[in-house]
């Protein structure tokens, strides 16, 4: 019952991280830093933070094999470099409540993978969710939604929706990986992969900004995102996973919506409208009915977070 307890606490809060994550984000982005910038702060970050602990925690583990590295290889590309950089610039383009529900695409993403990659069956309402949910992501990826000056908030949906994509990939590829190996040597390596993506794209945008003219909300912001979105949103859905099923931690995806609109009204960074509000019904039914199991069927491979960030 503790534990019960606790790990809903812990999925609670990071729903809530990333929920935040959508709003203060675009404090930093574009005024002080770049997309880019941002993702080679929070991929350093998180390298250095789990390459120390994997040492400390599992020493002696190592992935092994040239199957298994070739899957890390891709985890890291997909998982944290992809993933990542097109994030933070759908973000910088679109609104939060445009990037949070388009977000919710990514279980649609991981059932269809789960099809091809694993042998999953597609049933009919898995066949009615991903068309009900892509006409929701369709309506708002091209639905003209006020931006500020010089956005481009189609371009911004539509990297949201790819970053949505490459994450929904990643969740498929990397589950044998944290089977196997213990889940800090999984974390360590494929940071360590995203991070060669990380540096080249992000080097002059992290390098050319005033940081002297940083006030102190966004240096807050800045440590906010390297150390909650990045290091302890991974630690704690980590842990929760010993604990609970995938479905659980996959179901959890759905509140980040629903809390990210909350933040962002009150902050005054984005509004509720009618329309957006049908948009993420299609989107959530659509979802629902992709993540059905279906029966006497190998249990699909639902995602653990969601994706970015």
């Amino acid at each position: 019952m503790k534990n019960s307890v606790k790990v809903h606490a812990a999925l609670f809060v990071v729903s809530l991280i990333y929920a935040a994550n959508y709003s203060i984000s675009k404090d930093v982005m574009p005024r002080y830093m770049g997309p880019f910038g941002l993702v080679l702060l929070r991929v350093v970050g998180a390298t250095l933070f789990f390459t120390i602990l994997s040492r400390l925690v599992a020493p002696h583990d190592r992935i092994i094999g040239r199957a298994d590295n070739l899957r890390a290889i891709a985890c890291g590309v997909l998982g944290i470099g992809l993933n990542q950089l097109l994030f933070f610039s759908g973000l910088n383009l679109t609104t939060p409540i445009n990037a949070s529900l388009i977000q919710t695409i990514t279980p649609v993403v991981t059932v269809l993978a789960s099809v091809v990659l694993l042998g999953e069956r597609l049933t009919v309402p898995r066949v009615l969710g991903l068309g009900i949910a892509g006409m929701g992501a369709a309506l708002i990826i091209l639905g003209r939604t006020p931006g500020a000056e010089g956005q481009n908030v189609v371009l911004g949906n539509l990297f949201i929706l790819l970053n949505a994509t490459a994450f929904g990939l990643y969740l498929v590829l990397v589950m044998p990986l944290m089977r196997t190996y213990q889940p800090f040597t999984v974390l360590a390596r494929i940071f360590q992969v995203g991070l060669v993506l990380a540096v080249p794209a992000g080097w002059q945008q992290v390098s050319t900004p005033d940081y002297a003219s940083f006030p102190p909300s966004i240096w807050a912001a800045i440590v906010f995102m390297v150390v909650c979105v990045t290091i302890m949103a991974y630690l704690l859905n980590n842990w929760a996973l010993k604990y609970a099923s995938p479905a659980l931690l996959g179901a959890y995806i759905y509140l980040q919506p629903a809390l990210a609109v909350g933040i962002a009204v009150a902050l005054g960074k984005d509004s509720l409208t009618t329309t957006k509000a049908v948009q993420a019904l299609l989107i959530f039914g659509g979802v629902f009915l992709m993540s059905r199991k279906p029966r006497k069927a190998t249990p699909a491979v639902l995602p653990l977070e969601p994706a970015q960030k």
